[in-house]
């Protein structure tokens, strides 16, 4: 794939601007150079600073993706073994034919809640959103069964919501160039990304005199070339490197009283805890550093360096919450933001894991309406709960989807599942347990997959469904923890071989069960009543042609957005949306959650170092 042939002067040579849906947070503008439905080469963002939007090895390597020679290039159905991965070709006729009859089989077997419907964060983005056109699909067709969840921030979220009472906790990039001090817990944006310009703007604050200190188990990309300083930590203990740190603030005096006596609620119980006036246990560095592997002179400066410089962004990422009780090393790093003041404070952070700006500021994308599931109906309402018992009566929470396959009703599950069918996913490699997930798939029986590549969860499908990439749709798209801009994914290539959109595949399926009206517009008039019919898109783009033409709108800021600043500057007329109005680093309503049963806290797995260093290996930058 040389570009030594490539000639922008060559009639049949077009360059097209579109975006990605990697699911890195980012949506990088890009200009793929296309000749004979092929990526010859692809640049990004050709604006001026400071507005160019710099793309990383993931979307440049986009091409190779697309057209790598592994890609499923027409249906197939399976003829070995399931999971032996032997597969025969099939014509897309039999093949919908073939899934239009189990899901009829099924519902008049089991009924519609025999019938799962798993999808992911594979493809994030409006009209081709394979999940939500399938769902609008199986609503039509009388409901499924569905989860709720993710895999990669759930620790996050229900700390957030129960800290904060919102999910999206974090400042624009740009707000960076404020800090002083930038900690950088479990978070290597050099590869992760979380938003396009992340790593830039981090390097930037570094050249205006900001201190960066990585902490985290590997030497990574960001700490090589970046941080001031590397504290490698065992993997698992970053939640008593916390409560140790607040000792050392509250036994100091460090902590701002004043902060925390007008934003929050619960600080005493939390000190009582620390201090070892709950349980007899003092939470000193000492005590973490032999948990930990830190140093404790190293946990005692990182505590008083990060409450004596203002202001200091504490940015802690997902991965260390990916544990049992997770959720807590999320919790005591937003209550450290609020020890140090830092909350809605320039510079400052609140931290809470998804770093996304808030919704009152992030530009929702418009997507298919998916409408109602019949099958949830009569479920109990449980927007907003912490209660994840309450979620489960109707729904299956993704981290719980296999257990769910095997022990069904029997197991407290909302249903005996009998099929599959998945799309935007490949959970039998992103969870925990690959075993219990092959033997759970091996119950099933029948399983169905849209997929771009022979995954390891493809091997076990009945039905393999080739699948456009970005570069083969129209779509609107946008980034979810960073921005603001609106992007639009303009359709570079023609499908290649047989592959369909998820859309069209939905599309054609629901000629098959009977279902009339389900695809009424072509691709542009959906994208365009997207537009339309969305007022944050009609607030900013005035020509729906031109922003389709451009592939991206930028919307300028005044200033960086802060997340709950608008509460800090005042908090009598901006409450935080928690039943208290305040941050709660004590939460009653988590507390009335507990169970008398709750076991104590047992060791990490990962204290012990052969095992570590099998499942702590980092991922690649194109993963």
């Amino acid at each position: 794939m040389s570009d030594s042939n490539i000639s922008n002067s060559d009639s049949d040579l077009k360059i097209v601007r579109t975006t990605s849906t990697f699911d890195c947070g980012g949506r990088c503008p890009l200009r793929l150079h296309v000749k004979d439905n092929r990526i010859l080469r692809i640049e990004g963002d050709d604006a001026a600073e400071p507005e160019q939007l710099r793309t990383c090895l993931r979307c440049r390597a986009l091409r190779q993706y697309v057209h790598h020679p592994n890609r499923l290039m027409y249906p197939q159905k399976r003829v070995g073994k399931r999971g032996e991965g032997k597969f025969e070709r099939t014509s897309w006729d039999e093949a919908l034919d073939t899934l239009a009859g189990e899901l009829n089989r099924v519902k008049e077997t089991y009924g519609n809640e025999g019938i799962f419907l798993a999808t992911g964060g594979g493809y994030l983005a409006g009209l081709h959103n394979g999940g939500l056109a399938a769902q609008r699909l199986l609503n039509q067709y009388g409901g499924c069964v569905t989860h709720y969840g993710n895999i990669s921030s759930e620790g996050a979220v229900w700390a957030s919501l129960t800290q904060y009472g919102s999910v999206m906790v974090g400042n624009s990039r740009e707000d960076l160039l404020n800090s002083k001090l930038i900690i950088l817990w479990g978070w290597d944006p050099a590869r992760m990304i979380s938003g396009t310009n992340t790593m830039y703007h981090v390097i930037k604050a570094k050249e205006n005199g900001a201190r960066v200190i990585a902490v985290d188990p590997r030497y990574h990309d960001t700490a090589a070339t970046v941080a001031d300083e590397w504290v490698p930590i065992r993997p698992g203990t970053d939640t008593a490197v916390f409560i140790a740190m607040a000792h050392v603030m509250i036994e100091e005096d460090l902590h701002d009283q004043a902060f925390l006596d007008k934003y929050t609620v619960g600080f005493d119980k939390f000190k009582d805890y620390v201090l070892g006036n709950e349980d007899g246990v003092a939470k000193t560095p000492a005590w973490a550093a032999e948990i930990s592997g830190v140093d404790a002179a190293v946990i005692q400066r990182l505590a008083r360096e990060y409450a004596a410089t203002k202001p200091a962004a504490l940015m802690d990422c997902q991965g260390p919450a990916r544990s049992a009780m997770g959720e807590q090393y999320n919790r005591c790093a937003a209550t450290l933001c609020a020890v140090t003041g830092n909350v809605g404070r320039p510079g400052g952070s609140a931290c809470g894991g998804l770093m996304g700006i808030p919704l009152g500021h992030m530009f929702r994308m418009s997507a298919i309406p998916p409408g109602k599931n019949p099958f949830e109906i009569d479920g109990p309402n449980v927007k907003g709960t912490l209660d994840i018992r309450m979620r489960v009566i109707k729904r299956i929470h993704i981290n719980k989807l296999f257990d769910a396959l095997l022990e069904g009703k029997q197991g407290g599950y909302p249903a005996d599942i009998k099929m599959m069918w998945s799309m935007c996913n490949n959970y039998l490699n992103q969870t925990g347990n690959s075993n219990k997930a092959a033997a759970a798939l091996q119950k099933l029986e029948f399983f169905c997959t849209q997929e771009l590549f022979m995954t390891a969860q493809a091997r076990y499908a009945d039905l393999l469904l080739p699948v456009t990439s970005s570069a083969e749709r129209s779509d609107l798209t946008r980034p979810w923890p960073s921005g603001p801009y609106f992007t639009f994914m303009n359709r570079a290539l023609e499908p290649l071989g047989e592959c369909k959109s998820d859309f069209e595949i939905v599309s054609e399926l629901a000629d098959r069960l009977g279902i009339e009206g389900f695809n009424p517009y072509t691709e542009d008039e959906w994208l365009k009543m997207f537009v339309d019919n969305n007022p944050e898109y009609q607030q900013h783009i005035k020509d729906y042609d031109r922003f389709r033409e451009d592939g991206i709108h930028r919307v300028k800021l005044d200033d960086p957005i802060i997340a709950f600043k608008e509460q800090i500057d005042d908090i009598e007329n901006n409450p935080f949306p928690t039943p208290s109005g305040r941050i709660e680093i004590f939460s009653q309503r988590v507390a009335d959650l507990n169970k008398a049963d709750t076991p104590p806290p047992s060791p990490s797995i990962c204290v012990r170092p052969k095992i570590a260093s099998i499942l702590w290996p980092p991922n690649t930058r194109c993963s």
